[in-house]
Parts: structure tokens; sequence; C-alpha cells
């Protein structure tokens, strides 16, 4: 089993988008990359304390190509955008990869270098050693499932799992 931990936004739409997919065994939603302990969600919402809203994604490479768990990252949010994703504003909504070693880091290079070829503009995307991780509270885990009628939800977490869903047809879980 492999981990990335990614940021791309708000982590309910990675969540979401990540537990749709073949081979993946687990996503945790957390924060990491910054200098607070123990934040909570409160605390990283306003943006003084550098953390990111990102998530670990688990999956078996022998079933879901870690190549294919980077592009689907690229594709569920854009790049392009500077601690932002749409109006989800502040450097914890950052576009990042936290890397785990460095062939881990060689990864998440390539992956950008791919992202750079189908994206137009600069890609903000940051590669950043993981530091210390810290799982959010209960209530953020599988959110998008837990509460799929709620407005954020049904906004801005559909069309990403409807997007990736479309482009990534073969590894989506069979309904």
């Amino acid at each position: 089993m492999t981990t990335f931990t990614l940021a791309g936004g708000c982590f309910w739409c990675l969540d979401a988008v990540y537990r749709t997919l073949q081979g993946v065994s687990d996503v945790v939603s957390g924060y990491t990359g910054g200098a607070s302990s123990n934040p909570s969600y409160e605390m990283v919402c306003t943006g003084t304390t550098g953390h990111a809203e990102a998530v670990q994604v688990t999956f078996d490479e022998s079933v879901i190509p870690a190549d294919v768990i980077l592009d689907v990252f690229f594709t569920l949010h854009d790049p392009r955008q500077l601690n932002r994703q749409g109006a989800d504003v502040g450097t914890q909504y950052r576009s990042a990869m936290f890397y785990e070693g460095e062939s881990q880091k060689a990864l998440f290079e390539a992956a950008l270098e791919r992202a750079a070829s189908v994206w137009d503009g600069p890609i903000v995307t940051t590669l950043e050693p993981l530091g210390a991780w810290y799982p959010a509270e209960e209530y953020h885990q599988d959110f998008f499932a837990k509460n799929p009628g709620q407005g954020y939800c049904m906004a801005v977490a559909v069309p990403k799992v409807t997007k990736v869903r479309k482009s990534y047809a073969k590894y989506v879980l069979a309904s």
C-alpha cells in the first residue's frame, strides 16, 4: 500500500473523489504543512497556522497506478489558483503535494510536469516535505457521504466527482 498526502482546496472534495476509486483503501482528511501542533478546523480556517487542508490517500498500486492517483489530483482542482480554490480563499486551501522521501518527490515532480502540459498558465502547486500530520475532526471524515444534500457538497463536490468519474471511468467503483 502507498499513501500520498495531497492538498487542493477543501478536503471534503478530495475525500469525496478519492473514495470513488478502485484500489483506494482509505482517505483521511487532515492538516499538514504548518507550525501549530494539533490544530483544530477553526484554527486552520483562520489561515494563521500555516496548515493546509489535505487528505492522505492510501491505495494499492496493483489496482490503481500512482500516476493515476496524481493525475486525478490535477483533474479535480485547478492547480493555477494561488492559495484558493474557487470561493475558498487562504493558504489553508493551497495546492500542495507533501512528499515522503526522494522517490515520492520524483513521482510528484513528474505529475507536475504532466499537469503543466494540460493546463494553460503556470501551475502554482508546491512540493513540500511531509511534516507532522494531524487528522481532522471526525465529522470531516467521509463528509460528502454523510452530508450529500449539504449546499457546499452539491455545488462544489458533486461537479468534481462527476468530472473524475467521466475522465477515469476505468477506475471508478461500481455503484
